[in-house]
């Protein structure tokens, strides 16, 4: 398998909203009502929305490429650009979701992994993300890369406030 990992632009929103929204509906759909997944699908994944994340100073998003096709994907943030305020010299890892017929395939270390390399090359010495307290999977798998939790947040989902775990990582130089 050949994997690449690509820089998505404006010209990619399409591809970009439509693995937004199946991975997270893939993600979360059964432990949420439809009306909470479709009023928050239709927000925080619409075109519009995507192409103004696209072009906020100090995000990236990553496609991750496996024999050409799109397998997942990483939003990255640094400076004011992060969704809070968590730790000085920090990257935040805001999204990272593998489609549901990629996953335990190592996908996900890929991603992470790169999202370590980014963080080095942009002299970051910790890397946190938002993680919900009910996903056991992703909970093991960032513990198993070296995350910690520090303390929590709200995440809203529709009209539904649900608890985010806040996990760190503190970067060896």
């Amino acid at each position: 398998m050949n994997t690449v990992i690509k820089r998505v632009t404006v010209n990619d929103v399409s591809e970009l909203c439509e693995i937004s929204r199946e991975t997270f509906k893939d993600t979360f759909g059964a432990d949420n009502t439809s009306e909470n997944m479709k009023d928050y699908l239709d927000n925080a994944y619409s075109k519009n929305q995507l192409i103004s994340e696209i072009n906020t100073s100090g995000t990236t998003f990553w496609f991750l490429m496996s024999d050409d096709k799109v397998v997942g994907y990483l939003k990255l943030n640094i400076d004011q650009a992060q969704s809070d305020s968590v730790a000085p010299g920090s990257l935040e890892v805001e999204r990272i979701y593998i489609l549901k017929e990629y996953k335990r395939h190592g996908f996900g270390s890929t991603l992470i992994k790169y999202a370590f390399e980014v963080a080095a090359k942009s002299n970051r010495s910790k890397i946190w993300l938002g993680v919900w307290e009910h996903n056991e999977a992703a909970k093991g798998f960032y513990k198993k890369m070296g995350f910690k939790q520090i303390r929590d947040h709200v995440f809203q989902l529709g009209n539904d406030k649900q608890r985010d775990l806040i996990l760190l990582k503190q970067l060896d130089k």
